[in-house]
């Protein structure tokens, strides 16, 4: 079936299902509907999902509505073939291109300008000649083409401005969503005379902020709002109080994070494992922190032994004990990616101007790579100390069928005969640790692989009974990875910390620490270090596509991700109408109060089930208490692995050494 067939079929079906099916009967608007192809108002990489039941969004932090809200819309206003309509917020111009097909003459009006030019390309393409879309302030309406038959807003108010009831004809009607953020009703407004209008409601609906003034395509807004703060929406507030961000290539991107330089600790987060933006804006903002600030630890969630090839790598080192093809296990794509090539390489390029003692490093904090930590420790004390390599294999030796699945030691443990492991275990990273710790390099590394391997043995043994155990000492282990770092590099050592969310986020400002007692890394380093030393910056989005797997040890997957639902911190980001921003959360006394109360924050990891996403990947919190920043960005991309298929041969093989 070609292309042009399959759109029609899909278009058809959703006529029927979404539209017909749901009470829409009128003959003209369901014919408009089979006419205009929806696939055309779309980015390209979303024209597979254009006859999806509900909104996709279009760029700039806007979306297009589901077709049936269209529908429903231009039914209530009872547009004829003869009648000249005004719509306010084009978007991408759907909309429209549909009433076009109903109207005689019909004119959209959007305050992006970017996307106002996009969608009138849109329309001149398929040839709409009564369809004309211009940049402006629709919340004023257009007097100069006054009267309208009908005008049709698409944003949610809880004030019809006045300007845009006097525009209509007698007998004309506006469609508008009115109500506060979580939920409007579509309300009609009829002019029935003069100087009276009636309305009345239609159907419960859910739309983004109608705001005020023109978006030019620079992003700087032409008219502001300078009403207190206390009078402002949560969304205008957002919008006046945050920074917006440049493109991720300009070189200003990071600048707006020099504001963290005085910190000690700077805890970058994620909202997902699998983000293409949120790995480039922090490599972006670590190499600015390193090459102009003085930060000289990258520390990342990530295990240690598979780090310190990297940490060879930048630092111009001889290859160690550590594994030859790092990050092998499950998910590759977290550190074996498209952005991670660059950003080391950087690193290397800032070190080979710089003495050994001013070299920037980069570390893993995690716990996972039991079996990677152990032949590393064999290995350093094979070169150093045969006679204690000797007594470490035996030490080691409950632990050796174990390696290649760890997680099935837990319940091994229980059985007679593993009682003493922990013992060896921890006495040998004692050991080790006393010859390491603020000692050279290597033996540095050897004495926080043995601490690995004793942190490991415990976190499999206590998994298998589950519960907050496990968590907790998988984070106590990364805050005390990251205290030794910042030890061994002496007072003026500076940290750069790449964590998902959960980890970098106050967990007591969440379910995690309220609900469950569990506490995290970023909480760990407040307590430890003070607020006055820790920034802790959490990211966010709105929708996109995500490097994900659906179970445990699965494929590499791309999935879309849902749009963020309404009662979440991220749809209020979203409805700011702000593509991209920092947003700082301690600078502001009304930012922080108005989102203090809890709402919903979406956590994706290596796992996203959307099906599920409510109850599997949103969690309650509270953001300022949190975060001392948030970062912004709407929409998203999937992180692209190094090699396509992943774990993969040739290239991904040799990274980063034959890049």
């Amino acid at each position: 079936m070609d292309e042009a067939k399959d759109s029609s079929n899909k278009r058809e079906a959703m006529v029927q299902r979404q539209i017909a099916d749901r009470g829409i009967d009128d003959p003209l608007i369901l014919a408009a509907f089979r006419t205009v192809p929806r696939e055309h108002f779309l980015p390209e990489n979303l024209s597979e999902f254009a006859y999806d039941d509900g909104p996709l969004p279009i760029g700039e932090g806007q979306t297009i509505s589901q077709p049936f809200i269209v529908a429903c819309m231009i039914d209530a206003a009872e547009i004829g073939y003869q009648d000249r309509v005004l719509e306010v917020g084009a978007g991408s111009g759907y909309a429209a291109a549909i009433i076009s097909r109903i109207a005689d003459e019909v004119i959209g009006i959007e305050r992006h300008e970017v996307l106002a030019r996009e969608a009138s390309s849109r329309v001149k393409a398929l040839d709409y000649e009564n369809c004309n879309i211009i940049a402006g302030d629709g919340t004023k309406g257009l007097p100069e083409k006054a009267p309208f038959d009908a005008i049709l807003v698409a944003a949610r108010t809880d004030e019809v401005p006045k300007a845009l009831c006097d525009q209509l004809a007698l007998g004309g009607r506006l469609i508008v969503p009115f109500g506060g953020e979580d939920m409007q009703q579509l309300r009609c407004i009829e002019r029935v005379a003069e100087d009276r209008w009636e309305s009345r409601d239609i159907t419960p609906v859910r739309f983004v902020p109608l705001l005020r003034g023109v978006i030019p395509a620079d992003g700087a807004q032409t008219a502001s709002d300078h009403r207190p703060a206390r009078d402002l929406s949560t969304l205008a507030l957002i919008g006046q109080s945050c920074t917006p961000l440049p493109e991720l290539t300009s070189q200003d991107f990071a600048a707006s994070f020099d504001r963290y330089a005085n910190k000690r600790i700077v805890m970058l987060g994620e909202s997902s494992h699998g983000t293409h933006e949120f790995y480039a804006a922090r490599a972006a903002i670590t190499q600015r922190l390193v090459e102009r600030h003085g930060f000289d630890i990258v520390a990342v969630e990530a295990d240690w032994p598979d780090a310190a090839v990297y940490n060879r790598y930048i630092r111009g080192e001889k290859a160690g004990a550590e594994p030859a093809n790092p990050f092998q296990r499950f998910p590759t794509w977290m550190w074996r990616n498209a952005v991670m090539p660059g950003f080391l390489n950087g690193l290397k390029r800032i070190n080979s101007d710089r003495p050994e003692g001013k070299k920037v490093g980069f570390y893993g904090l995690d716990i996972y790579n039991m079996s990677g930590s152990i032949e590393a420790v064999l290995a350093y004390l094979d070169a150093h100390d045969p006679q204690a390599a000797q007594v470490a294999r035996e030490r080691y030796g409950c632990l050796t069928p174990w390696q290649s699945d760890p997680a099935t030691y837990g319940r091994a443990a229980l059985t007679k005969g593993f009682a003493e492991c922990e013992d060896a275990v921890v006495a040998q990273c004692r050991e080790l640790l006393e010859q390491g710790i603020n000692g050279e390099s290597e033996s540095f590394s050897a004495a926080m692989n043995a601490r690995l391997v004793a942190s490991a043995e415990r976190y499999y043994r206590i998994m298998y009974h589950g519960g907050r155990e496990s968590w907790n000492l998988r984070d106590s282990h990364m805050a005390d990875t990251l205290e030794h770092l910042l030890d061994n590099g002496g007072p003026q050592s500076k940290a750069v910390v790449w964590a998902h969310n959960s980890h970098i986020g106050d967990a007591r400002a969440t379910d995690m620490g309220a609900v469950r007692g569990e506490h995290n890394i970023g909480q760990l380093a407040r307590e430890r270090w003070g607020d006055d030393d820790v920034a802790l910056i959490g990211f966010g989005t709105h929708t996109g596509t995500v490097s994900a797997a659906s179970d445990w040890d699965g494929e590499r997957e791309v999935k879309r991700i849902n749009p963020s639902r309404r009662d979440s911190y991220e749809r209020l980001c979203h409805d700011s109408g702000v593509e991209r921003f920092l947003l700082d959360l301690s600078a502001d006394p009304a930012v922080t109060d108005r989102l203090s109360d809890p709402r919903l924050e979406r956590f994706i990891g290596v796992i996203y089930r959307p099906e599920t996403e409510r109850w599997s990947h949103y969690s309650d919190a509270v953001l300022p208490r949190q975060f001392d920043a948030w970062c912004w960005f709407d929409e998203t991309t999937a992180l692209e692995p190094l090699a396509k298929h992943e774990p993969g041969a040739g290239a991904a093989e040799t990274f980063p050494f034959g890049l």
